[in-house]
């Protein structure tokens, strides 16, 4: 129980890699705020963390907007009190050429990649501040590391994700508050297997030195030893990759 006691916020906690950060704070004794932008979604994990024996509010909302962020986290607030974790996993991805997309493909990209980053932060800080106690976990990816043709928008915003996490640990320190980004590889969840078609599935497979992708039971324990205590407790402004030695910085 290595989170007991604590509240944790995580953001696109309906599916995938969010849902399953939500399922095992939850195992390790927190209380979760779950966000997705679908409702039904965000009560079904509700509902699971529930069935853990934890508490949990859920939370639909589209982070990509400033007014049901701050709803979302006022909420929160006076339902659990604090917000001890927050989570930015919230995010879309597609494919196309960078001659072929179009400006509003682009923008809803960074909108919900990135933006969404920037919002829920912006809004759960002055309550971690006042109570000089905060985790920020940020999920970027690899190719945000590396780059990846047909994905000049998602790398974009994985990139500023993890130059957000930097610069944000430098000006958050002197407040006992951490922020650290999460870089997984490829890994097997609806919203890339969706995307991707099978030819290049098996392309990235043959790239990377552990020959197979990650599940997302095998990233959540990632955010865990970020969130915990003294687990997490040194390292701020880094990116750790679950990545299946694809990048290896």
């Amino acid at each position: 129980m290595k989170l007991e006691g604590r509240v944790a916020l995580v953001t696109g906690a309906g599916q995938g890699i969010g849902k399953e950060i939500a399922l095992t704070y939850a195992r390790e004794g927190a209380k979760i705020g779950v966000n997705d932008k679908t409702e039904e979604q965000a009560l079904s994990s509700a509902e699971e963390v529930r069935a853990l024996g934890q508490e949990a509010l859920p939370l639909p909302a589209d982070v990509s907007s400033e007014r049901p962020v701050r709803d979302m986290v006022e909420t929160m607030l006076r339902e659990f009190g604090r917000i001890d974790i927050l989570v930015n996993n919230a995010g879309i991805f597609n494919q196309s050429r960078l001659v072929d997309m179009p400006v509003s493909a682009w923008d809803r990209m960074i909108q919900v990649n990135l933006r969404s980053v920037y919002l829920c932060t912006r809004f759960v800080l002055p309550s971690m501040e006042e109570r000089r106690f905060g985790r920020i976990i940020n999920v970027a990816s690899q190719l945000g590391l590396k780059g990846a043709a047909e994905l000049t928008h998602y790398c974009a915003a994985k990139a500023g994700i993890i130059g957000f996490t930097k610069a944000l640990a430098l000006e958050v320190a002197e407040h006992n508050i951490t922020a650290n980004s999460i870089a997984p590889g490829p890994i097997e969840t609806d919203l890339v297997i969706g995307e991707v078609s099978p030819d290049q599935i098996a392309a990235q497979i043959a790239e990377l030195p552990l020959g197979r992708y990650g599940q997302v039971e095998e990233v959540a324990p990632t955010a865990v030893l970020l969130a915990a205590e003294p687990d997490g407790n040194l390292y701020t402004g880094q990116t750790l990759g679950p990545n299946a030695g694809d990048v290896m910085p």
